[in-house]
């Protein structure tokens, strides 16, 4: 059994550190501003941001077996993602288009736990190819479990490039910590990667084409 003080935020916590916390901060903004665009009341601005934010790490801790969930021991994320809650409830009035702010805070998110979820994956001592679907599953769930809750359309299930640009990060990622590069630069490179996907796919509207359904052979 492995517990988060054993992972990389402890051993290299300088720059994975801050990835941290910057993804659980854009994370936390995105699902308070769906709250406001459900015109919820400061209670649903603040359960909307923590499960956002800490969702996809949840998911990802209980099929690793990290227990207990890394925000049950450290409560730290909680009341960090509800004061960022509470500061979007007074402020969400500001962005003319919180929709599309909403996308590109979800955009840096995903980037950022792509890494995340990629590296705590390893330290779990799991397959590399495990360790990328582990990190589309941080990176992901949290957004899914917003958007369920918040009666949208799930952006996994448009026609968007969203899974892919988590999986080319992640894939960059572990693919240069198993050619043994620095880490740091493996870190800053998938998040980028995954990013740049995901922010020109948002400005050009790219999507891969969709399952036509058609009749069956008759043989």
């Amino acid at each position: 059994m492995i517990n988060l003080d054993d992972s990389i935020l402890t051993t290299v916590p300088t720059l994975f550190s801050v990835l941290n916390w910057f993804g659980i901060v854009v994370f936390a903004i995105s699902g308070a501003l769906a709250a406001s665009r459900k015109e919820m009341d400061v209670i649903g601005f603040i359960i909307f941001a923590n499960i956002t934010a800490i969702g996809g790490g949840t998911v990802r801790d209980m099929m690793l077996g990290l227990t207990p969930v890394f925000w049950v021991s450290q409560t730290t994320y909680i009341v960090v993602a509800s004061l960022v809650g509470l500061l979007v409830f007074f402020t969400a009035h500001i962005p003319q288009s919180r929709f599309t702010l909403l996308l590109w805070a979800d955009a840096i998110g995903i980037s950022t736990f792509a890494v995340l979820g990629s590296q705590i994956a390893l330290d779990a001592n799991i397959a590399p190819i495990s360790a990328i679907f582990m990190a589309i599953i941080t990176a992901s769930f949290g957004g899914l479990i917003r958007d369920v809750l918040a009666d949208d359309q799930t952006i996994l299930l448009r026609q968007e490039i969203y899974l892919t640009a988590i999986f080319i990060g992640s894939l960059t990622y572990v693919g240069m910590i198993e050619l043994q590069l620095d880490k740091n630069l493996a870190a800053i490179s998938g998040f980028l990667i995954c990013l740049i996907i995901r922010g020109l796919a948002l400005k050009y509207n790219w999507y891969f084409p969709g399952y036509k359904s058609r009749p069956g052979r008759k043989y």
